[in-house]
Order: C-alpha cells, then structure tokens, then sequence
C-alpha cells in the first residue's frame, strides 16, 4: 500500500454512516415518486423507518459506546466516534422531518383520494364511530392494558426497546391545587400504558354513512387508548397523554475469548437488549413540555436525542395499512419466481448438475431447488453426508426439517449455525437446539469471526466413486427472503470446488487448512488480498496499453485498502463501473483520483443482495460471485467465499446481469461528485428497468429473449452518458 499512500487522504472518502444515511434516503425518495403505485410508497417509507430503527440500535449506539470509552481514532474520512454523532444528528432530524413530510403531505391525501380515510385524532371521530370505537375498547383492548404509575413504591417502570407506549400526567381528583412541591409548583403523578403489540395497530372502523367518508375507514390503536385513557385512572384527571417510543442500545457486547459457552453467553446478551442504554426518544409533536421534562430525566436523554414527529409514531405500520384488501389497484401485482429451465420436470437433481453447472438468479427464478436439493440428499440412500452453513433462515424453514430428516435417515450432517447473525440470534439458538436434537453434528460459530458464507455440500456414493455436489450462493438459506431479495447460487459437481467444499467444511469444524485450495477464494484469509491482486492485474493491463475494465456489484463498499486499489486503477485508466446498492465511501470524479470511477445504486421492489464481480484480464474475462462485501467485517472479520463462474453459458449470464443493471434507467441512483445521488435523467431514452426486464425474462421460462444488444456497455470507455 506504499505507493497508495496518497489516496488514503480523509478528503477522498464519505463517512460511512452518513453514506448509510444517504442510501436510507434513496428507500425514501421511492416513497416521493408519483410515477410508483400508492401502496408501494407506502411500503417504502415503512422500509426506510424500519432501516433507521436498526441503524440507531446498532451504529449510533456503537458510536455512543465508543464515546462512552473515551474510543477517539477517526474513520476514513477523519471523523472521531463524537464529531460523527454531532454530524449526523441534525442530518437524523431532518431526515425524520423529510418522512413526516411525505406521510403528511404527499401521501395521506392520496390515500383519502382513492378511499383510505385515516382518522388522524380521536377527537374527529362522529358520535358513530365513537360509539364503535369505545364499544371495541371495552371488548378487547381494556383486558389486554396494563397501567403502570410512578410513585414513591413503583419506580419508573422498564420501557421496551422500539415498543409504542403512552405516557400520562394524572393530578389525583379534588387535591390537584393542594399538592405543591418545595417551591410551589404543581407536582404530579406520571403512569404509562403500552400499547399491546398482540393487538391490531391499525384498525378498521365503520364509516358514518356520509357520502365524503365512503371507503375504508381506519384509526390507530393508541388514539382508541389515548381516547378512554381515562378510564385506566378513575381517581385521577388526565392532565395530558401523548404516545412515546425509545430505542435502546442493542449492539451486543461479547468477549469470546472469555466466554466457556457461546450458546448460553448470547442467550444472556439478548435479554440485555432489553435494557440497553436509550440513545433515541419519540414523541409526537407538541407533547406536554413536563411530560418531556420528566421522561427526559427517567430515560437519561438529551435534547437532541427527543425525536418529533407530525404525525404516528413508528411509520413501520404502514406495512399493515399496505396488507390491507381491497387495494390491489394501487399495489404492484405480485411477482410468483418462476422455474429453473435446467431444473425443471422429474428427475433427479444430482444427475442434472452432473450435465453441467446450474446457475440460479433469485427472486426472479424460484429458490425451490436449492430447497429440493438438500431435501433429495436426505432421502437418497446414495448420499453419505450434507454439510451446509447457516446465517439467516425463515420462521418454520423446509431447510431445517429437510437437514432434521437426513440425521434420521443416518447421513452425517453437519452444520455450522452463526449464533451471532445480528437480530436473529434467537431464532438461530432456536434451529441449532432442534439440529442438534434430530442429531446433527453443529458447529456454534467461529471464536472471534462470523461466518457468513453460504455454501453446502453434498457427498454422494455412485458407481464411478464418490461425488461431491455444492450450492454456493449470495444470499441466506432463507425461503421466505429468497422471494425479496436478489441474489445468486451456482450449482456444481465441479471437482475442483468439492475438494475446496470439503476443506472449508474440515476447516470450519476442526483446526485444519489446506496447503492450497483450487477454486474458492476464502475470508479472512486471503480474499481481500485476492481482490486487490484482480483490481491491481486491471491497473497494469492499462498502463501497458491493454486496457482495463472492472464492474462490481455487491451491498456496501467501505473498505479503505480496496478504495485505494480502485484509485490507483482509476488512474491508470481502467474503466470502473460500481453497482452499490448501500454504503459507499469511495468519492467519484475527484480529478486525478477517481475520474473513470461511476457508481450507481438502484433501489426496487426487490432488496438487491447479490455480489457479482467482473475483471476483463486483457479479453479473457473473469466473473465471481461471492457473500462479501467490499467492507472490512467481511474481509477481515467474517468467514467469506469467493467463488469463480467459469462455464461460458453462465458467464453470459452474469454479463446479461451486470448490462441490465448498467442500463437501468428508472430505479437507478447515480453518485455525483458532490457526494449526492440523483436519478437518471432519461429523457428522449426508452425506460428501462432491469428488476422489471428480469422478471419477464424469466417468465419466458429463463431465456434471455429480450436481450440486451447494447454490448457496449463493456467496451472500456472514457464517458458514460447517463
């Protein structure tokens, strides 16, 4: 990195979370666009309240417990843990103000258009749908609550991290004049009531009958509280009772080193969350200045830390008001992922990869296979053993029972369930407890590393010896994920990736590495180094008049080494084009630095997941697929698989992938110099959005017959017009 020394200047990078910041509002800016079905925008400004819930549990407390210990290094751009939190806070509250502004302004009135009347404040209610409402309190909600006062014997009470709640100020009836403090003022009582999570947040309620509110008619569930609040108090008059929520710190600390039980030290860190330090609270604007006062001091919050909003708080329940029937009009048909052509029809599955290696590109291609090949490898009396990782899997996983079933056929099976998959720690003690029960052998992790890599590996007895057959893949073996998010898998019985399978696996449940490995390319130990080597192979091809091209796919990009290899490429002259969905700290257009660098994003119906990797190596392209990401946890921290598409036919594929994307000009998000992002302009061009040009392709069963004929999209080149 000598010769790169200059690059790592701060000037040349983004601050990470502020570039996390900027791809939340790209989610939100799907939520501003007119030419999207309503529904759907709703659906993204859920989203992207959903994303800054996690980003304050997991970055700004991890900035906050950096601060706490006095941590002071600066990032890439030379931020200190303290001046990112200053800086973020205010781009935080204006991005909070941007949302309350689409709700309010853009949204609600086109939901009231088109038959969806929120009731916003209970006290609009008509004498009818009081009538109702009250009738729906009495019935269900008042059995469900819980009031819980503060007072010299009930201490302030545990807040649940991201629960919605309802804080009151009471004045006990008849004494509220004589109840004085030291210094005269007014003392009163607080109590707080949760707004059960069991029950329905948004409700349907029947219209008055008047012509204006015909339609579907619907009040949140905190307004039916807020409006007989009262009657969880009967000696005490309700002075004011506004909704709050807190986040908490929810970043796990463990030690591993320290830790004899892996299992049960998470199991305990898990309960933590619940009582983590409040980095954030919520209240819906124009709340009672005491109440603020008091829950500022119980909760140990700053001001900048009080979050207001216009209007609900927790904009999440919008994913609710989107299930809601009798809207498909203004919601995107559902997309059903279609067949494998190479996997479809009866047979079975070993002898079809036997053909030839299989690639699969999900959601737009069904993710059944990959579930029906380890559901054949645990009834086939020929397989011996199934070996497979596991980070995120669904609610009630056909994987699970599938692995479960193989361990009662008697096949060896192993397994290695990341116990630190963050937010799915529960439910992965839950499958690794079932696993090990059905007899399956299971790993618990990797002391110090996550491992993230998604490959199984299946061992097969047949008449010319034995076989190995791999899945490797971009995404989690997750069925339910698999229908949102796009990613790849490669299917193979390709020697040379079973004996790299089957040393990663002896690998990650024993002590022992290969002296060398034939295919895959493995984190932490030297895929990083392999990914500087193909970015640096590029920059010497241009140098020496070969020319160089690069276009790389994946979710984030922060890593500072691989930046600076990516630089100095630039300024050789290799053509870069970047597809980064998420973060990106790399600047583009900084003059002698990164001017043949673009980078675009796209945001769709579908979460872009996949990690795609194309090296032009002087005409003999290379493609790869991986689970990292250009991001120092996954070079460094995380066990990661790089794997190669060498087959021709598949390389077409890939090609076919990373042009459309390329082309995209509807969803995609193109960085600017400034650091800003900005749609494409197409204006005078046809519209074209590679999500939508997939999912037609393969509806026409997997053939590429909407071809994208523009090959010269990789052509090096010293412009691209977007």
């Amino acid at each position: 990195m000598g010769e790169n020394k200059g690059l790592l200047d701060p000037a040349y990078y983004t601050n990470r979370e502020l570039s996390w910041l900027l791809f939340n509002k790209r989610v939100l800016s799907e939520s501003r666009d007119k030419q999207i079905p309503l529904f759907e925008r709703l659906k993204f400004l859920s989203i992207s309240a959903s994303n800054l819930d996690e980003f304050f549990m997991v970055r700004i407390g991890s900035l906050v417990d950096m601060v706490n210990a006095k941590y002071t290094k600066k990032d890439i751009a030379g931020l200190s843990p303290r001046e990112q939190l200053e800086m973020l806070s205010g781009k935080l509250h204006d991005f909070v103000s941007l949302q309350y502004s689409t709700y309010n302004r853009m949204l609600l009135p086109q939901l009231r258009a088109n038959g969806l009347i929120f009731v916003e404040r209970h006290e609009d209610l008509t004498p009818e749908q009081g009538k109702y409402v009250d009738g729906y309190f009495e019935e269900t909600v008042y059995p469900v609550l819980t009031p819980m006062a503060v007072d010299s014997s009930r201490p302030f009470p545990l807040i649940r991290n991201r629960s919605l709640n309802i804080g009151a100020l009471l004045a006990k009836k008849g004494a509220k004049q004589e109840k004085k403090g030291k210094a005269g003022k007014e003392e009163l009582d607080f109590a707080t009531v949760q707004v059960p999570s069991v029950l329905p947040r948004v409700v349907r309620i029947p219209g008055s009958g008047k012509k204006e509110e015909e339609g579907v008619t619907v009040i949140l569930l905190e307004e039916i509280i807020e409006r007989n609040i009262s009657r969880l108090f009967l000696n005490y008059d309700v002075l004011c009772a506004h909704p709050f929520r807190i986040t908490r710190n929810a970043d796990l600390a463990i030690d591993e080193d320290e830790v004899e039980d892996l299992l049960k030290e998470i199991e305990k860190q898990i309960k933590k969350r619940s009582w983590g330090q409040t980095i954030r609270l919520e209240l819906e604007e124009g709340a009672d200045k005491r109440l603020i006062r008091f829950l500022r001091k119980e909760l140990g919050v700053e001001e900048s830390d009080i979050f207001f909003a216009e209007g609900p708080l927790d904009l999440t329940f919008l994913m609710k008001v989107y299930a809601l029937e009798g809207f498909e009009a203004h919601k995107t048909p559902r997309y059903t992922p279609q067949p494998v052509p190479e996997l479809d029809g009866e047979g079975s599955v070993f002898d079809k990869i036997k053909k030839g290696d299989i690639l699969l590109h999900h959601p737009y291609q069904t993710f059944e296979p990959v579930v029906d090949f380890i559901r054949q490898a645990s009834r086939d009396p020929d397989v011996l053993a199934i070996k497979q990782t596991l980070y995120r899997v669904s609610g009630n996983s056909p994987i699970i029972s599938a692995l479960a079933q193989a361990a009662d056929n008697g096949k060896q099976v192993s397994v290695l369930v990341e116990l630190k998959a963050r937010f799915d720690e529960e439910n992965n003690i839950l499958w690794a407890k079932k696993l090990e029960q059905a007899g399956c052998h299971v790993i618990y992790g990797l002391v110090g590393l996550k491992t993230h890599s998604k490959i199984t590996l299946v061992v097969r007895r047949e008449e010319d010896g034995i076989r190995r057959y791999v899945h490797l893949g971009t995404g989690n073996y997750n069925d339910a994920t698999a229908k949102l998010y796009t990613d790849i898998g490669l299917m193979t019985a390709n020697e040379a990736i079973g004996e790299d399978a089957t040393a990663v696996f002896n690998m990650l449940s024993g002590y022992s590495e290969p002296p060398s490995w034939n295919r895959l390319s493995l984190a932490p130990l030297w895929l990083k180094d392999r990914f500087l080597s193909l970015i640096g192979r590029e920059a010497r091809n241009a140098r020496e008049g070969k020319g160089g091209r690069i276009v790389a796919k994946m979710n984030s990009l922060c890593d500072q080494d691989v930046i600076a290899a990516l630089y100095e490429a630039s300024r050789a002259g290799v053509q870069i084009d970047l597809i980064v969905r998420g973060i990106c700290c790399l600047k583009v257009g900084v003059p002698g630095v990164s001017e043949t660098i673009r980078v675009r994003s796209i945001v769709g119906n579908f979460l872009e997941h996949a990690r795609i990797f194309y090296f032009e190596n002087n005409g003999t392209p290379e493609y790869y697929c991986s689970s990292a990401d250009w991001m120092p946890r996954n070079l460094e921290r995380r066990v990661e698989i790089l794997f190669p598409v060498e087959d021709p036919r598949l390389q077409e594929k890939l090609k076919h992938i990373l042009a459309g994307q390329l082309k995209d000009n509807m969803k995609a998000h193109v960085l600017q110099p400034d650091g800003s992002y900005e749609k494409v302009d197409r204006r005078g061009k046809e519209p074209y959005s590679a999500q939508d040009a997939f999912c037609r392709e393969a509806a026409e069963e997997g053939s590429r017959r909407e071809e994208i004929r523009d090959t010269r999209l990789f052509v090096p080149r010293a412009h691209v017009e977007e």
